[in-house]
């Protein structure tokens, strides 16, 4: 899979690769990452890519020549393409657009926006907007670096083990169980002896309760929305029973 990051700062790009996963599987050929500076499209010898806005108001707006023929050449370049533009206006991204974009196998370009945002216009160009939360950042390289990592984790090759992908937070509408290893006992608290038992069905009921556990106290309106069947019911009554106990005393 290829991603291409449209990009203002492509040193941004080219450094945030360089380490743990992401670096792995470039090197190992399951994934490619490059980038287009828009400066390299502007005309003048200041090669300027932003503009004061019409109608007034403060801070520059970017331009859309300049972003417009660096999509064009990226296009060029991966034609089966999604172009996908980094703005506080699109879809917040979520587990569910996370494994579309990786089902759906096409390569990623990223628009990374600056200053004041795009001229509206360039959106012709644009098959999705993305947010990654209601908040503002200084540019749009961190949002598409979020994005492209969370969906080369589902690239075959790229974790050390296919089904990871599938186990972790939020991949099946809940949070991820607790995670323990050596030793023990640490500080006074165990390692749960369900986990150190060696049955595995019953780690198995374990983890389940505890991802509803996890999910019930710290984001219960997943709850809404997760797949349970009516084993899951079951733990989760239990765990709702369990933690009224701890409450109530």
């Amino acid at each position: 899979m290829n991603f291409l990051f449209i990009t203002l700062f492509p040193e941004f790009i080219e450094q945030a690769t360089c380490f743990s996963i992401i670096k792995r599987a470039v090197e190992q050929g399951l994934l490619t990452v490059s980038c287009i500076n828009p400066r390299d499209f502007t005309h003048d010898k200041h090669k300027t890519v932003d503009d004061t806005p019409f109608g007034g108001g403060v801070g520059m707006v970017l331009k859309v020549e300049p972003f417009a023929e660096a999509i064009k050449e990226a296009k060029r370049l991966l034609p089966n393409a999604a172009v996908v533009a980094l703005c506080p206006g699109g879809n917040t991204l979520n587990q569910k657009i996370v494994e579309q974009f990786a089902e759906a196998g096409r390569d990623l370009i990223f628009l990374c926006g600056h200053y004041e945002g795009f001229d509206e216009r360039i959106f012709a160009w644009v098959d999705e907007k993305i947010s990654i939360g209601d908040y503002v950042l200084t540019g749009g390289e961190l949002p598409a670096l979020v994005v492209m990592d969370a969906v080369a984790r589902y690239i075959p090759g790229v974790l050390g083990k296919e089904e990871s992908a599938s186990e972790e937070s939020f991949s099946e509408g809940l949070l991820e169980y607790p995670q323990y290893t050596r030793p023990v006992v640490f500080g006074g608290m165990e390692v749960p002896e369900v986990l150190r038992g060696g049955n595995h069905a019953l780690i198995k009921e374990w983890r389940r309760k505890e991802a509803l556990r996890a999910t019930y106290k710290n984001r219960p309106d997943l709850l809404n929305k997760a797949a349970l069947n009516k084993d899951d019911g079951k733990l989760l009554l239990a765990v709702i029973k369990e933690t009224k106990g701890e409450n109530n005393g």
